[in-house]
Formats: structure tokens, sequence, C-alpha cells
């Protein structure tokens, strides 16, 4: 089993690097000045779908049961309404993007919020919704995607990234290969979660490339809002929290191109 997992694991090919002589920032700044830098996003589907809505040229999203690329950063996001989402395109009323610090009323440790503990929301959740964006880089691409894991993704999510930690990978170093299986929680509610597997490490030349990038990429992270998460009004995307059957809304709402 051991040597199979190897084999999988070893750099393949060259694919990124059409990163080489570009610098990302740069591009940023000579192509994209005074514009939204928002990152196009990867849409999870509803009532347990398995099939990825990606971006493309077109109107129409392209979908695909699974896909590929490098996790270049990813961050918690946090977000708490005082009454119940009903539309509009309002911020909340408390917000995180590192889960640690709240900005907003009550803002402060998030830890310790009594707004982020289970049971302060309905049917036992947590009135603050938990969230990860994650941001990819597919191969043959200069700019990433963004990837919003839901509550009920997160524990996949974490089970990967222990098992990369405890081989002492870092996640912009392996080409992950992202699914989706349909799950029903103890309630009969079928939901999307989002699965994760290495799918091989990068080459060294590969590296290089990217994990400057890395950097660079969690610059701009910290300058994309809430909106990035827009639900639109004709989008029946519902998320569930696994563990609690809670249906979580979207961060805000109205038009969720950015």
């Amino acid at each position: 089993m051991a040597k199979k997992e190897n084999t999988a694991l070893t750099a393949q090919n060259n694919g990124f690097n059409t990163l080489a002589n570009i610098d990302f920032s740069q591009m940023v700044s000579d192509e994209l000045d005074g514009l939204d830098i928002g990152f196009e996003r990867i849409k999870i589907p509803s009532g347990g779908a398995t099939m990825f809505e990606l971006p493309s040229e077109g109107d129409a999203a392209e979908t695909v049961r699974e896909f590929s690329g490098v996790i270049l950063f990813h961050h918690t996001l946090n977000a708490y309404y005082k009454t119940k989402y009903t539309g509009g395109s309002n911020p909340p009323d408390c917000g995180s993007f590192d889960g640690v610090t709240g900005e907003g009323d009550p803002g402060g440790n998030c830890k310790a919020c009594p707004f982020n503990q289970f049971g302060s929301g309905e049917n036992g959740a947590k009135a603050c919704k938990n969230k990860r964006r994650i941001y990819i880089l597919r191969e043959g691409e200069v700019f990433p995607l963004l990837l919003s894991l839901p509550t009920g993704s997160l524990k996949p999510f974490t089970k990967y990234l222990k098992a990369q930690l405890s081989k002492g990978r870092k996640t912009n170093s392996i080409v992950t290969r992202f699914s989706l299986k349909k799950v029903i929680n103890n309630t009969g509610i079928a939901y999307s979660q989002a699965n994760f597997a290495a799918d091989r490490l990068l080459t060294p030349e590969e590296y290089t490339l990217v994990e400057p990038m890395s950097g660079q990429v969690k610059s701009y992270a910290a300058r994309i809002g809430f909106e990035t998460d827009i639900v639109s009004d004709e989008d029946t995307g519902i998320y569930v929290d696994h563990e609690t059957g809670e249906v979580i809304e979207p961060l805000v709402g109205g038009n969720r191109n950015v």
C-alpha cells in the first residue's frame, strides 16, 4: 500500500511552470488596477449533488465530478447576524477572517464568544456561521479560484490537512484532488460534502514558483470581503450542518457575480 501511495504522489509533470516569469502581484496591479480583484468561485451544489460548478469563459458554468489544483492559502471565515438572514447585501454584524478575533458587534475573542458555541443558534447549531475559504490554483492557470467550504465539509478538510502535515507536507507543495459525495444527516437531510485526496507532489521547480505566489494570495485574501460568498436569489443552494441538520444561510444576498 505504501509503495502504491509513493508512486501516486511522485511528481509527474511541470504543469505549474506556467508561472515562470509571472509576478502575480504585478499582473494584478497592471491589469486590474482600480477593478474588483474578487476571485472567481467554485460552487458546491445542494441536495447531495456530486458535481462541482467551475467558472468558465462563457455564461454557463462548467460542471465536473472532480478537479485538482494546489491549495495556495486557506483561512477561517466566521459571520454572525443578530437577526435571521432575509436577503439584501448587508455585511454580518460581526465577522472574522482568521477565526480568532471578531470585528463588529459583539466582536472580540471568537473562541470565547457565546455565539460561537453549539446551542446558540437554531437546532442546536452555532449562531455564528463557520466556513473556510480555500484559494486554489489549477495546472496551466495563473489566477486562483476560490472555494468556500460550508460547515459540513470542515471535518474532512481538517482530516486531510492533518494527514498531510503528519507526512511533513504543506498544502502548497501538493496537487490536491477535490471531489463530492452525498451525505445524509441524522434527520434525513441530504447535502453535498467535499472530499480531498493528495494527487501528486509538486516538482522542486514547480514549488519554487508556487510558494511565493501563496504569500501574494495571502496578502490579497484580506481584501476580499464577505460579499464574495454572495448567493443570488435564483440560487437554490442549501448548506446543511451535518451534525445539527441546520440550513446555513449565505453570508449576504444579492448578485453573486463579483
